[in-house]
């Protein structure tokens, strides 16, 4: 008789949501370059979800943020891993120019119309409507 698995936690991710000129800044990874989704990445052992936002960033666009401020809680599955994921969204600023580095392969600005932009799911399902609601999407 099996014992009944206690499913993992959701992957937890922090990510950054970058607005300039009504246009979303979306990355892309090495191992999957094709495919868009927000910058920002997985909280280290005892790290909050702000410090590995602000580490996440300076890391792999080469920024510092001026501020953040939480936005919402996205509960999707995570496009490259295919798992359960809850993604703490933070609206960032900074006056730095991002450029990928680390992992990326990639960086893009979007409206969220482009139809040759493949955006992760969650970000073209949940991120960009609620943009777009709040009036910060051209």
């Amino acid at each position: 008789m099996s014992t009944p698995q206690t499913p993992a936690p959701p992957l937890a991710v922090s990510a950054a949501v970058l607005v300039r000129e009504g246009h979303l800044l979306v990355v892309s990874k090495q191992a999957a370059p094709g495919l868009f989704y927000l910058p920002g990445g997985k909280p280290d052992p005892g790290e909050t979800a702000e410090e590995a936002l602000h580490r996440e960033l300076a890391e792999e666009l080469g920024i510092t943020l001026r501020h953040h401020r939480f936005l919402a809680e996205i509960h999707a599955t995570a496009a490259l891993e295919g798992v359960p994921m809850r993604m703490r969204v933070y609206e960032v600023d900074t006056s730095d120019t991002p450029r990928p580095a680390a992992e990326l392969a990639a960086l893009r600005w979007t409206d969220g119309r482009d139809p040759d932009l493949r955006l992760a799911p969650a970000v073209s399902g949940q991120v960009v409507p609620l943009l777009r609601e709040r009036g910060l999407l051209s």
